[in-house]
């Protein structure tokens, strides 16, 4: 991962979401915890970070996250229901004040026609609503994880203008 690159962005949430007095929580899949770490490796993070939830599995999608397996089983796990149910479940199980969930097929295996490798989901949520949205990342696994938290990211900040 471009770490000079991604402090920077991730200097910038911090910076969004400490002037406002909010907090982060990730709800994670396919990058398996990358965008917790990108946020924690900036000292201080405990400011603003509050938690970061890796439910690779559909049974910690359920488990931590309260996603239900009725929607998983219609949806998928890489979906636009499960994503947005990923980020509400988290958004009220923790203390943060925005949420952003991913969930994806980073590759190089676990591809379909409807879902591609480089598919992500991304869903962000706050008290005042959830919005969801998909893209398709080129490039290898370490590719498309890297440019998921990267879009994660942005989509925080975007989220977290202050008033």
């Amino acid at each position: 991962m471009d770490t000079l690159a991604t402090l920077g962005l991730v200097g910038d949430v911090a910076a969004r979401l400490q002037a406002r007095g909010w907090r982060l929580a990730t709800a994670e899949s396919c990058t398996g915890g990358l965008i917790a770490a990108a946020c924690t490796e900036l000292a201080g993070s405990s400011l603003w970070f509050e938690r970061g939830v890796v439910s690779y599995s559909n049974e910690a999608k359920t488990a931590l996250l309260d996603v239900a397996p009725a929607l998983i089983e219609a949806h998928g796990a890489v979906s636009e229901p499960v994503a947005l149910a990923m980020a509400q479940g988290l958004l009220a199980r923790s203390q943060a004040d925005v949420v952003v969930a991913v969930t994806g097929v980073a590759g190089p295996t676990g591809g379909s026609t409807l879902k591609p490798v480089g598919t992500v989901w991304f869903a962000w949520a706050t008290a005042a609503g959830a919005h969801a949205e998909v893209r398709v990342f080129p490039g290898d696994r370490a590719a498309v994880r890297e440019a998921t938290v990267r879009h994660a990211l942005a989509g925080v900040l975007a989220r977290s203008v202050p008033l």
